[in-house]
């Protein structure tokens, strides 16, 4: 029996990150990846690698959806990088028009090559239309910051209240990531059950590896929530299994011309 894990993100050039990195996390945890393209991210090497953003014409995304979900029975699914309110209509839309037992959504808030009002059109439409939607969704610190509207995220009872707030925005469960910017020696995430309200919150610690961001490791973890849920595991489960995974990566990491490093999903 063949297990598949669906991902609708962005392409990024130089496979670091999108839908590059979570074909390739598929891959290395046993699930047949399936992926549907919103939008093309190439970074400018002679612009000090700042992001060159173009978006998939909505219809085009409208017809990959269509193609994927009528191809396989397709019932997990992780929802990357977007990039316009147009493509959240569609994308909510193809969500909407069937039953998935899993949509993992990793909130990819702001895009560096977008002006600030679309970037926030995009917010908004993401907050409203995707969000709902979730049976997880991941934010970083940053999104974490902005989708609770909280000024600092800075102790393990903050990550908790952030989790509880972006909850009552619709996801089923929210991992909120420390990442390397959480004060301390260790790469915190939490973990909130919405059901629970919160009381069994799951606190998930792994020692930092440096202090550098890596490029993927959010797509990477995302992605590998949503193979593990495709195989059956549940959520909690797949969120320590995909920690484990995502650190090892990391540890892992692949580099070359460009000024930041990349996670390597063969780590383990």
């Amino acid at each position: 029996m063949v297990d598949f894990a669906y991902v609708i993100a962005g392409s990024e050039a130089t496979g670091g990150a999108g839908l590059q990195a979570d074909l390739r996390t598929f891959q290395q945890l046993g699930a047949y990846g399936v992926g549907t393209v919103t939008c093309i991210v190439s970074f400018d090497p002679k612009a000090g690698w700042s992001h060159r953003f173009v978006p998939v014409e909505a219809q085009v995304v409208a017809d990959q959806i269509e193609a994927a979900t009528s191809a396989y029975d397709l019932h997990t699914v992780k929802i990357g990088m977007l990039g316009t309110p147009a493509t959240i209509d569609v994308v909510a839309e193809g969500l909407r028009g069937q039953q998935w037992r899993h949509i993992v959504v990793d909130p990819v808030l702001i895009c560096k090559g977008q002006e600030p009002g679309a970037a926030l059109d995009t917010d908004t439409a993401l907050r409203r239309e995707i969000l709902p939607l979730a049976t997880v969704t991941t934010p970083n610190l940053f999104e974490a910051r902005t989708l609770s509207g909280m000024d600092e995220i800075t102790t393990v009872d903050d990550l908790i209240e952030a989790a509880r707030r972006i909850a009552d925005l619709g996801p089923r469960h929210v991992v909120v990531k420390g990442g390397v910017e959480f004060p301390g020696s260790d790469a915190v995430d939490v973990l909130f059950d919405r059901d629970s309200d919160g009381r069994n919150a799951q606190v998930l610690r792994a020692a930092k590896v440096g202090e550098a961001r890596v490029a993927g490791a959010g797509c990477t973890l995302a992605a590998a929530i949503t193979a593990e849920l495709a195989k059956g595991a549940d959520v909690p489960e797949a969120v320590l299994r995909a920690k484990e995974f995502t650190t090892a990566g990391i540890v892992a990491r692949v580099g070359g011309n460009a000024p930041f490093d990349a996670v390597w999903q063969g780590g383990q």
